[in-house]
């Protein structure tokens, strides 16, 4: 490989073993997130037993449930556990897959850009207003906003490391993640 190649090459290669170790780690963390929601239902069952009212439990278990949902979307990208539409895809070679691939993943970076963009001009607005839910509780929107943003945000990083892998494995040269 000449010297730009190589550059490029060891560039991607470093970009995706980033991405995929944040991504691996956010998404370990979000699995905890699950734990945290079944804390919060099993409080507001308990808290029904007892008579208490918790006007906070339902909106928490929405706000945990979407931070899991939103954290963890990069790290099944990354796993390829993601639903895929296999009726010709698995009777494809490595090489077609990866080109159908790198052609649908542009489409899938451009939508996450626009959901980027609107999650941060959405957060920017509730930062700015100290926007709050219209429930009961009237918890403030920033946070959840920000965690959606930012999970949106590790999306299209691993959108963009897919890309690179894909890229390279349609050109012959594999991106092994797995060893530095």
């Amino acid at each position: 490989m000449s010297g730009t190649q190589g550059f490029l090459w060891r560039s991607a290669r470093r970009f995706t073993r980033g991405v995929d170790a944040i991504n691996a780690w956010v998404g370990q963390f979000a699995m905890w997130l699950l734990v945290l929601m079944l804390a919060v239902l099993v409080w507001g069952i308990a808290s029904q037993a007892i008579d208490v009212r918790s006007v906070w439990v339902i909106e928490m278990a929405q706000f945990t449930l979407v931070s899991y949902y939103l954290l963890g979307g990069a790290w099944t990208m990354q796993r390829g556990v993601h639903v895929r539409m296999d009726v010709f895809y698995s009777r494809w070679q490595p090489r077609t897959r990866s080109v159908v691939d790198s052609l649908t993943s542009v489409f899938l970076i451009f939508f996450l850009v626009m959901l980027v963009v609107g999650g941060w001009e959405s957060t920017a607005y509730a930062l700015e207003t100290g926007q709050r839910s219209r429930s009961l509780w009237r918890p403030y929107m920033a946070p959840v906003k920000i965690i959606m943003t930012t999970g949106m945000a590790l999306m299209l990083l691993q959108s963009l490391s897919e890309l690179c892998k894909d890229i390279a494995r349609a050109v012959g040269h594999p991106i092994d993640t797995a060893n530095p």
